[in-house]
């Protein structure tokens, strides 16, 4: 469709300018974050055309690249995006350049490494959500966990190695799962192929198994109740740009992975176990939001309110499923499902919004504890506008892109479950209860102490981070039309998958 191979391009430019960060920017910090700049904003302007050029009449990958890699095994270099992945690599793409620029002034130390780990992962990244081969997408998969074990061992803080041990573990655990079953299905089909796997007629005991197996990898990349105890220590130890890459899209790689794999391959299992997922998303949502509600370092607040939010992605996606069983049809399905993606990317935005602004204060008065700050508004009021907007937003406030997936899949849990609906339409009014507490403690008030009388507002290069963020999130609260349909023929085509028996 597209003679350049713009997703190889969007993979390897950023690893390779990595590695090229590593070598030339030692002893050389300017160069390697001015590079590191150059390098993340040449990669969102390529991926741009990924959007312009998107054909939304088709449920058909795009932008396909392909040539044999392991020949003896089938195992190909297959790369191609949907509507189902495409918004996902464009907000990758564009919170690398943010990430980048975040961190410009706040590493001191051995910076080439902080830069090139970063580019590193953001080339890897995208591979997880382009590889159409099961293999190439494992790979990439698995290698992400490489450097984001690297940040957060060297730049976290205090408790970093314990952070990042059982980061590793948990996630590497589950994925082991994962390839058992990509190594079954290719005894099965022949291939590696995503796309082969999805066609296959697979028996309803192995459907089963091969769900667990994903649920096991993917739960925990969301991450779900109950293997979800990773994620609040590894945010608290990383340092901020870890941390809004790890929320902003880390954890939707957890989401792609049950719509690209779960729902399609193994339709009559997720058809079957659906109550299991929306029983233990709704324990997230609800759960989850209360835990939040008392915690005192912000950074795990928000790390709790995260795992809360992302509880809507795994209910909207099933509860489609539990919609057409009581329906008999789609008709209506999609909005459970379309509500979920617009969930993930509204959650990129907030998420990572509301980690550089705890960053931010981070920076000026090194501790996160609630208690220590108090009136901060009346010393930075522009930083008091964007932490104010960015948590009303992160509560669902209508006019943000918060509001609109969670609304979507509220509504979505109502069509199918009024119980569904009423468990989540609370955490309208928890999400609400932490972000006041939070608001009220940390940003109004009178000037608490002398450490928040020396605070200084934002500079230019923050307020443009900010800004940037602000608008995007406000722009899709207002009008996210064009991300729905450009999802919406693929989640359709998906919603079809999942009435078409694979037995």
């Amino acid at each position: 469709m597209f003679g350049f191979p713009i997703l190889s391009t969007l993979i390897w430019l950023p690893i390779i300018g990595g590695l090229f960060v590593l070598f030339i920017g030692r002893d050389k910090p300017s160069l390697a974050k001015w590079l590191s700049l150059a390098i993340t904003v040449v990669t969102f302007v390529v991926s741009i055309p990924l959007w312009t050029n998107f054909d939304t009449t088709t449920a058909s990958m795009q932008f396909v690249e392909k040539t044999p890699w392991i020949s003896h095994f089938n195992i190909m270099y297959h790369l191609g995006v949907d509507g189902l992945s495409m918004p996902l690599v464009l907000l990758t793409t564009f919170t690398q350049v943010l990430v980048i620029a975040s961190a410009w002034d706040i590493i001191k130390e051995r910076v080439e490494q902080f830069m090139g780990a970063f580019l590193i992962m953001g080339g890897i990244m995208v591979g997880v959500f382009v590889a159409l081969d099961s293999i190439l997408f494992y790979v990439f998969w698995e290698a992400l966990l490489i450097p984001m074990f690297i940040v957060i061992g060297k730049w976290g803080g205090k408790d970093r190695v314990f952070a990042t041990m059982k980061f590793f573990i948990y996630t590497f655990l589950g994925s082991v799962f994962m390839l058992v079953s990509f190594i079954y299905l290719y005894f099965q089909s022949g291939s590696f192929s995503i796309l082969g796997f999805q066609s296959m007629h697979i028996g309803m005991t192995a459907q089963i198994l091969i769900f667990l197996a994903f649920l096991a990898a993917f739960a925990v990349k969301v991450p779900m109740f109950p293997v979800h105890t990773w994620l609040p220590d590894a945010h608290v130890q990383a340092p901020t740009a870890g941390s809004v890459v790890l929320a902003a899209i880390m954890l939707k790689m957890g989401g792609y992975g049950f719509v690209r794999f779960s729902l399609p391959i193994t339709p009559d299992a997720a058809m079957t176990l659906d109550w299991l997922v929306i029983g233990l998303s709704l324990v997230a949502i609800f759960y989850i939001g209360i835990v939040a509600l008392v915690q005192s370092d912000m950074k795990k607040l928000v790390a709790y309110s995260s795992i809360s939010h992302m509880g809507f992605v795994t209910l909207g996606m099933f509860l489609a499923y539990d919609i057409i069983q009581n329906t008999g049809g789609i008709q209506g399905a999609s909005l459970g499902m379309e509500g979920a993606m617009i969930q993930m990317i509204s959650h990129g935005f907030i998420s990572g919004a509301m980690f550089l602004m705890i960053g931010v204060l981070y920076d000026r008065m090194h501790t996160r504890e609630i208690s220590a700050y108090g009136g901060v508004v009346n010393k930075m009021p522009w930083f008091g506008f964007f932490a104010v907007l960015f948590a009303m937003a992160n509560a669902g406030l209508p006019g943000t892109s918060g509001f609109v997936g969670e609304f979507m899949v509220i509504l979505a849990s109502f069509k199918a479950n009024v119980w569904y609906g009423i468990v989540a339409a609370s955490t309208l009014v928890i999400g609400a209860a932490y972000t006041l507490w939070l608001i009220k403690r940390v940003y109004f008030g009178p000037v608490s102490n002398e450490n928040v009388a020396k605070l200084e507002d934002l500079n230019a290069r923050e307020f443009a981070i900010m800004g940037t963020l602000a608008v995007a999130i406000v722009l899709v609260g207002v009008f996210p039309a064009p991300i729905i349909d450009v999802m919406h023929t693929s989640v359709a085509n998906l919603l079809v998958q999942a009435t078409t028996s694979k037995l």
